[in-house]
């Protein structure tokens, strides 16, 4: 079957939309009509990082249509609306414990480039094209994904809105309700109003949290913050950003989380905590953070890294779900809508930040 993918072909290349062939499904496999796909930074990072051949095909915050299952697949119909988020194995001891984002096989069965025996859902004229990234590979008009990572949602999902909900927003909401699980009288600081710490603030506010503060370079991200729920949003180059944060939070913030990535700013964040307060850090970037480890020891506080909310996909993102539906999860104040044929212009935008979270919105695809 012929479909067209955005390639990438090297770090230094724009993506082109090219026709390739999708493979035959195999037994827990599951073939997807793609509707709309967000942009994560993820995506960005491993452009940058892999050679030009063979061609990748990039994206992994899928939404559409189911249109075939594998023979062995379950609790998965044709015609189901679903959201594709991250694979995991179900069977080691993490994933048994209920922590499916820290797999043992994380790596190898999301960003390896190919299925686990080696071979790729996607080829061009004979040749393999890496996929499927995170078991996907959603920058296309359909995408061949697995039952573990297929999450069946309710059939009057808006999936333009809701496709973040698989990886972006999953990670910052996640990080709130099941790593720092704050309590109403809570007082959390979110650095960096991207994407990922949006959904941390609005995840704040739904589940009560009183005292929410994004700090962030960007006045328009500040006051897009004010609009999902945030109750003061602090500039990030303030000489006085950390009496100011003292005076929002009244002392000193019981949780936080950064998104950053920058040491400068982790440090801050960990200097801003309250005594037995805990920073939660999501952002992928610096390797190496120093800390003063007096003023950990003698607040008692504590720093952790969270990889994807360290949520199971198909629990929480049914909540989220539920909570846009309710009215209560506000994304669409903070969610751009690009045609699939724009991707170049929706990479641009995220690279840059003028767009806090692109979402590529398909055409009706004509099957090959």
């Amino acid at each position: 079957m012929q479909i067209t993918a955005a390639l990438s072909r090297g770090p230094e290349s724009p993506f082109t939309l090219e026709q390739v062939s999708i493979a035959p499904l195999r037994a827990d496999e599951v073939r997807v009509r793609i509707v709309a796909a967000g942009v994560c930074h993820t995506d960005l990072v491993s452009k940058a990082l892999l050679p030009p051949a063979p061609a990748a095909v990039f994206g992994h915050e899928g939404a559409g249509i189911v249109e075939e299952t594998g023979s062995g697949v379950e609790g998965v119909s044709v015609g189901d609306k679903v959201l594709l988020t991250f694979r995991s194995c179900g069977q080691c001891a993490t994933c048994a414990q209920g922590h499916r984002s820290y797999c043992a096989s994380f790596v190898a069965l999301n960003s390896s480039g190919a299925r686990p025996d080696g071979t790729t859902t996607l080829s061009q004229d004979g040749e393999p094209v890496r996929s499927p990234f995170f078991g996907q590979s959603s920058f296309a008009t359909y995408a061949v994904a697995t039952q573990d990572n297929v999450v069946v949602v309710d059939p009057a999902t808006d999936l333009v809105a809701a496709a973040p909900f698989a990886c972006g927003f999953q990670t910052g909401a996640g990080a709130v309700i099941n790593v720092l699980r704050p309590a109403a009288d809570a007082r959390l600081v979110v650095y960096g109003a991207g994407g990922v710490g949006m959904a941390a603030v609005m995840a704040a506010r739904a589940l009560g949290v009183e005292t929410v503060v994004a700090v962030d370079l960007s006045e328009e991200r500040r006051k897009a913050a004010l609009a999902v729920g945030a109750t003061a949003a602090l500039d990030g180059r303030s000489d006085d950003l950390a009496e100011a944060l003292a005076e929002a939070t009244g002392g000193g913030a019981t949780h936080a989380v950064d998104t950053t990535a920058v040491p400068a700013v982790i440090r801050a964040a960990a200097a801003s905590l309250a005594p037995l307060g805990t920073l939660v850090l999501l952002g992928l970037g610096a390797r190496e953070v120093t800390f003063d480890v007096m003023d950990l020891l003698n607040g008692g506080k504590t720093i952790r890294g969270c990889i994807e909310g360290d949520a199971d996909p198909h629990s929480l993102i049914p909540q989220l779900v539920r909570w846009h539906a309710e009215g209560r999860l506000p994304v669409d104040e903070i969610i751009r809508r690009y045609a699939f044929s724009d991707i170049n212009t929706a990479i641009a935008d995220a690279a840059s930040g003028s767009a806090i979270k692109p979402v590529l919105v398909f055409d009706e695809p004509t099957a090959g």
